[in-house]
C-alpha cells in the first residue's frame, strides 16, 4: 500500500479526497470531456431531462464540482444549490458563475461547501436532490442516501448519475481495457494531476453494479426506485421518490 496522497488507497478519507479534487479543479471539466470522449456532455443532458426541472423548484445538486451540471438545471428557472466538499471546486464554480462572474453570473445558482453525509440543510427543503458522479467518492454512501432523503420534501425526487458496470461481458472487457491502459496515458497528457485520475479509475472499477445501488437506495427509505443505463451501462441513471407520508 503506497503512502502517496492522491491514489485510490485514500480509503475515501474526506479531507484527502477533497484535497485531491482541489488540485484538479481548474482543468476538471475539460479533462473529463477528453477522457470520456465527449460522452459526459450527453450524460449531463440525460440527467437534466430526467430531473425535468421546473421554475420555482428548489434543487440540491451534490458533488456539483465547478457547477457544470448545476448551470443546466438553473437555466430552467429553478433555484439550484450547488454543493461540494472540495473548497477548490466551489471556488472555481463561484469564479465562473457567481456574482462577480462576467455578466453577473447566474442569480438563481448558489454554491455551498458541504459533506454529503452531514448536509447543512433542514429537513424537507428540496423538491429534487441529485448527485452526478460523486456518490462513489463518499466514504459512507448509504449514510449520504439517508441524508438526501432527509432534506427532500415528501414526494421529492432523487436522481443519481453514476458510473456503473456494463451488463455485456464483451463490452465490459473493452471498457476495462480503456480504463486500465488508455485512460492513464491520456490523463498524463491532459490532466493537471494524473494520479488523481488513477484514483478515480480505481473507484469506478470497485463501485457496485446497478442492482446493488438500487438496493441501497431502497434501504435508505426511497420509493419507486428504478434505473436506466446510458452508453451500454458505463453510466446508469437511478431515480427514486421520497414517500409522501
Amino acid at each position: 500500500m503506497t503512502s502517496e496522497p492522491n491514489r485510490a488507497d485514500l480509503g475515501k478519507d474526506p479531507s484527502r479526497v477533497s484535497g485531491m479534487f482541489d488540485q484538479v479543479a481548474g482543468a476538471y471539466d475539460r479533462t473529463n470531456d477528453v477522457l470520456s470522449l465527449g460522452q459526459d456532455r450527453l450524460w449531463r443532458i440525460a440527467a437534466t431531462r430526467a430531473i425535468d426541472p421546473k421554475p420555482g423548484e428548489r434543487i440540491l445538486d451534490l458533488a456539483a464540482g465547478t457547477g457544470a451540471s448545476s448551470v443546466s438545471l438553473a437555466r430552467s428557472g429553478a433555484e439550484v444549490v450547488a454543493a461540494d466538499f472540495s473548497p477548490g471546486m466551489i471556488a472555481e464554480g463561484v469564479r465562473r458563475y457567481g456574482p462577480q462572474a462576467p455578466g453577473g453570473g447566474i442569480p438563481n445558482l448558489s454554491f455551498v461547501e458541504a459533506d454529503a453525509t452531514n448536509l447543512p440543510f433542514g429537513d424537507a427543503e428540496f423538491d429534487v436532490v441529485t448527485i452526478s458522479f460523486g456518490l462513489r467518492n463518499v466514504n459512507e454512501p448509504k449514510k449520504a442516501l439517508a441524508e438526501m432523503l432527509r432534506v427532500a420534501k415528501p414526494g421529492g425526487r432523487l436522481l443519481i448519475s453514476e458510473f456503473s458496470q456494463p451488463p455485456s461481458r464483451a463490452f465490459a472487457g473493452l471498457y476495462r481495457f480503456y480504463n486500465d491502459r488508455v485512460l492513464p496515458l491520456v490523463a498524463r497528457v491532459v490532466s493537471s494531476n494524473a494520479e488523481a485520475y488513477d484514483y478515480l479509475n480505481e473507484s469506478i472499477r470497485d463501485w457496485p453494479d446497478q442492482r446493488t445501488l438500487s438496493g441501497w437506495i431502497r434501504e435508505a427509505g426511497w420509493d419507486e426506485v428504478a434505473h436506466r443505463d446510458l452508453s451500454f451501462g458505463i453510466v446508469a441513471l437511478h431515480r427514486a421518490v421520497k414517500p409522501a407520508g
